[in-house]
């Protein structure tokens, strides 16, 4: 088992939505669990002026009342700080140093950035003016939020800036994709089982398929997406890092490094976009107006802070290719997208079809799959192929499926809860490490180049509610997309894992 040190955990933004919503939630599961240090606090920082009092009555607002949450609260502290200049910080560190001699607490730190990105190369740089970046006696380590740049000369600033005042290996680039347990499984799915990791290269795989749909718009933040857009808010880090599970080779221990070594060496191995394939291997849509469940839904354009002439994507799905020996000619679709028919985030690996169809046309339809589900109801589903009860040989498929709920008296941390606690305990295996950042960006800069000074390219529309624009299809050659669920503008509304 791992060590977690006493520390105290400074969350910058802290009088923000993810603090109350996620971090302190899962702070809480992990002090429920024992799993935080026998002494620990929590300084939260933020322009907002509020006492420990008025901080802690504010994030225990999703917490139960009872005897647990009174006691953790009182590990919650709060200090007011400005991000002006170097001397503002200048009260945060009289505070640390106050909590660590009335604690009893040693001088190791965490810094959570869970600030607006324009914050994250100021703040680094005014805790290192005060003394804090770096200790030879106690550990200091750096949590940053996505988004991680907004482009690849961005990321690639950026990361020089923090390395400037931290080194690489205190730098925690967070992506709460990989903090849920089913990502995390693909490992052992692959490398602890002999049935799986044979199979899994061109000779056997025909493609590989990723989706993650949302079915809630842009919930209030058009004037922030519009700027986005879902290249950038999800294909460029959380499916990407997903990509880098899916077919990295295996590594040599389970360690942070080896593991992070072979995420990038798939990364280094994409095949880069040239501009004329773009509109042929990439389909951009934008959800309009629509009628679901009987209620009007509005489109894109007509939600608040959009533009009304925008061609910001809300949906886009891609074909590429990874030039290595294991995946050589093997296509990878992504496809992601905001008003779809249901929140639903899956890897599906499609296993060639058998060279013969020894029982006739029956079994043209039967190509096995493995289907990873990462949320919701994670867990893993095979489909293979069955002979049906009767006279004859005809052949159904049939699933064989685990689910992580249908175990007994076990807790699946959520995302937030694994990755802090991997922090705190100095592992960063399921962190994004900075060459890698750089690489995905690489990888889809020349798609957002192309979008943003080629007119001609299309956006698509597609009804809320729907899979998004039928183009999409096109991509497959033939082949066609998994939909786990119904249409929401259908009766019903059925998912299988």
């Amino acid at each position: 088992m791992r060590t977690t040190s006493n520390h105290i955990l400074v969350i910058f933004g802290a009088s923000g939505d993810l603090t109350k919503r996620k971090l302190i939630p899962a702070l809480f599961d992990l002090y429920k669990q024992k799993l935080l240090p026998t002494k620990f606090a929590v300084l939260g920082a933020s322009r907002t002026s509020l006492t420990d009092e008025e901080f802690r009555d504010r994030v225990v607002e999703f917490l139960p009342e009872n005897e647990d949450v009174a006691e953790f609260r009182k590990q919650l502290f709060y200090q007011p700080v400005s991000n002006n200049q170097a001397d503002d910080f200048l009260p945060l560190k009289l505070r640390l140093e106050a909590l660590t001699q009335q604690l009893g607490i040693p001088g190791n730190y965490i810094f959570y950035l869970s600030t607006p990105p324009s914050l994250y190369g100021v703040i680094p740089e005014f805790l290192h003016e005060n003394g804090l970046s770096r200790s030879e006696k106690y550990f200091r380590r750096l949590i940053v939020e996505k988004p991680f740049g907004t482009n690849l000369a961005s990321a690639k600033e950026l990361n020089v800036k923090l390395l400037n005042y931290f080194n690489e290996d205190q730098i925690y680039r967070i992506d709460h994709y990989l903090g849920k347990e089913t990502v995390q499984n693909m490992l052992v799915t692959r490398f602890s089982n002999g049935i799986f990791e044979p199979l899994w290269n061109h000779n056997y795989i025909e493609r590989v398929e990723i989706t993650s749909a949302e079915s809630l718009g842009v919930e209030g933040r058009g004037g922030y997406y519009d700027h986005s857009g879902a290249m950038r808010d999800m294909v460029q880090n959380h499916l990407m890092q997903l990509v880098g599970f899916v077919a990295m080779e295996p590594p040599v221990v389970v360690e942070a490094n080896a593991i992070r070594n072979e995420i990038t060496k798939v990364f280094q191995s994409l095949r880069p976009f040239k501009e004329n394939m773009i509109s042929r291997h990439v389909i951009r849509g934008q959800y309009t107006s629509s009628v679901i469940k009987n209620e009007n839904v509005v489109g894109y354009r007509e939600e608040p802070g959009v533009d009304p002439f925008s061609r910001t994507e809300t949906f886009v799905a891609l074909r590429f290719y990874i030039d290595n020996w294991r995946w050589a000619g093997v296509p990878f679709y992504i496809r992601t997208g905001k008003k779809l028919p249901t929140r639903v985030t899956e890897v599906v690996i499609h296993f060639k079809s058998v060279p013969h169809h020894l029982f006739g046309n029956s079994s043209n339809s039967i190509n096995n799959q493995l289907i990873i589900r990462i949320q919701p109801d994670e867990g893993i589903l095979l489909k293979f192929g069955m002979k049906t009860p009767g006279s004859g040989f005809d052949v159904q498929t049939v699933n064989m499926d685990f689910h992580y709920s249908d175990l007994a008296n076990v807790t699946v941390p959520s995302a937030y809860e694994r990755l802090l606690l991997d922090c705190m305990q100095g592992d960063a295996t399921l962190y994004a490490r900075g060459d890698a950042v750089e690489q995905a960006w690489e990888f889809v800069q020349p798609i957002i180049n192309a979008w943003e000074t080629n007119p001609e390219i299309p956006i698509y529309g597609y009804p809320a509610g729907t899979w998004g624009p039928e183009n999409a299809d096109e991509l497959m050659k033939g082949a066609n997309w998994r939909y786990p669920c119904k249409n929401l503008t259908n009766d019903g509304l059925y998912c299988e894992l």
